[in-house]
């Protein structure tokens, strides 16, 4: 996969996107998901489960931006950033499905995961078809 200045800007900002977020949901959940409206309580079992999808989150965010420093990880990062946010946004409009519309801050974040999850997938394809030619 040919490792362009462009997919390093697309890999270091997803990369960076998921570690804030995973990173702010890790250390501090009840005030990061205040800011949308979302009130986890004092409840230890839902904090822990939070934090460990900060955790992962936090993980998938060092995995993508790893991929700008170490070439052999530039595909599987792109990969990885790809399947990430788009399963998320997916997700996301499932539960709109289901359940309704969620808060205008999470309609924003959906949108965010969906441009960030196909500019992803446009650098997969783009930058993969280059290095089979």
């Amino acid at each position: 996969m040919e490792r362009s200045i462009i997919l390093k800007v697309i890999l270091f900002v997803s990369g960076i996107i998921a570690i804030g977020v995973g990173g702010a949901i890790l250390i501090a959940p009840i005030a990061f998901h205040a800011t949308s409206g979302i009130e986890l309580g004092n409840n230890v079992s839902l904090l822990n489960e939070t934090r460990a999808a900060g955790g992962a989150i936090f993980a998938v965010g060092l995995l993508v931006i790893s991929g700008v420093f170490i070439a052999k990880l530039s595909f599987t990062a792109t990969v990885v950033s790809t399947v990430f946010y788009l399963s998320y946004a997916a997700s996301r409009l499932l539960s709109i499905a289901l359940d309704g519309m969620p808060s205008q801050e999470l309609l924003l974040v959906g949108i965010l995961e969906m441009t960030v999850g196909l500019t992803c997938a446009f650098a997969l394809v783009k930058y993969r078809l280059q290095s089979t030619l």
